[in-house]
Order: structure tokens, then sequence, then C-alpha cells
């Protein structure tokens, strides 16, 4: 395991550290940012430096890179730091939790994010850069561009396209043998029926509140 340099300095970076090291046994020595963004030299006890410094710091031949920037643009941000870190030579690492169930190797890009409780059935690919939160179902078949986010707890069923940059929010589900365009972004408790255009933005309304207190409610 080569030792790891995470890019960011966010709540993803450091949900990124644990896992890196609890679970893929990774040795987690530094946090990079743009100089722009350095609030504070340190994080979790180790330093934050300058992404301008970090081939004198850290060199590619010693160590590797994971990218833990969130959905910011559709998840170009993300997009855009993946391909500077490819560029200056870096490797960028990817994690399968160990409680990932999947039934053979699925197809794993560079710079992943897979969490807990995914369910991969057979035949799926996943491209570069794509951020698995804990417990989706991936049906067979499925591939998934590069550069996506996919939130918890989505039902993506057999043989869907996912377009690059498209982001799914918490609890959506995606009929069977559908496309989805690039750079859609599908809120939390969406139903997709039917394919979708580049670009799309699905934004389920979200329940009423009811009139009545909770003081008034019979049985609370």
């Amino acid at each position: 395991m080569k030792k790891v340099v995470i890019f960011g300095a966010g709540a993803f970076a450091q949900v990124a550290r644990v896992y890196l090291t609890k679970d893929a046994g990774h040795e987690v020595v530094a946090y990079t940012v743009d100089p722009e963004h350095i609030g504070t030299r340190k994080l979790d006890g180790l330093d934050v430096v300058s992404f301008e410094c970090l081939l004198e710091a850290f060199p590619p031949a010693d160590y590797a890179l994971f990218v833990a920037i969130g959905f910011r643009k559709v998840n170009r941000a993300r997009a855009d730091v993946f391909r500077r870190c490819r560029d200056l030579g870096y490797e960028l690492v990817s994690y399968v939790s160990s409680k990932a169930v999947s039934w053979d190797e699925p197809k794993v890009g560079a710079n992943c994010f897979i969490l807990e409780n995914n369910v991969i059935q057979p035949f799926v690919t996943i491209g570069d850069n794509v951020v698995l939160w804990s417990g989706n179902h991936i049906g067979h078949h499925v591939t998934i561009g590069d550069h996506c986010f996919i939130s918890s707890h989505v039902v993506i069923s057999g043989g869907v396209h996912v377009g690059d940059h498209t982001f799914i929010g918490v609890n959506a589900t995606v009929r069977d043998h559908l496309t989805i365009g690039p750079a859609n972004v599908i809120g939390a408790g969406a139903l997709i029926l039917e394919d979708t255009p580049d670009g799309a933005v699905y934004a389920p309304k979200g329940t009423e509140r009811s009139p009545v207190p909770s003081h008034r409610l019979r049985g609370f």
C-alpha cells in the first residue's frame, strides 16, 4: 500500500481518512488543498499542505492521492481536481468497503469511494471518480459513468446506464434498462421511469407539514 495524501479538508476528506486507514490499510499522511482554500494548517493531527507544494513535499513516485470533494458544480469540481492530479502523474486510489457485497469483481475505475452495504450485482461497470455512499442497490449490467455521485439507499435497476457527472439523491429509484443523461441532478425520493435528457433536473416535492401541531395529536 502506498502512502496517501487526501485532496480536500472538509467532512468528506475526514470520513475518507477513516475508511482508507481503518478498512483499506492505507497510511494517510497529509491533506492538500488549493492555496486559496487553506483555512488551517492541521486537520486530525495531519498537515494541510498547499497543492502548489505537493510535488516537492509528496512526489508521485512515493505517494498516491485520493480526491475527497463532493458534488459541487454537478461533480465538475471533483472532476477538475481529479484531472489535475492525474496530469501530475499521481496514482489515484479507490476504496471499496470490505462490507460492500458483490458476487464477482466489479470493474471499478480510479478514485472511487464505495461505502458499506452497497449491493453490486454481476456485470456492473463503475467509471472513474465515482462516489457510492452507503446502502445502495446497483443492479446487474449497470454502467455508471465517470465523476458521478450516488447518495445513500438509491436503487438503480438492471441494465441502466448513468451518464457522466450525474448526481442521484437519497432514496431515488431508477427503473430497469433506462439511460440517465449526463449531468443529471435527480433529487431525493425521485422515481425515474423513462430515459432522461442531458442536464435534466428532477426535484420531487417534500412531504407537506400538517397544520395540526404535535401536541394536539391523539396518542402522542
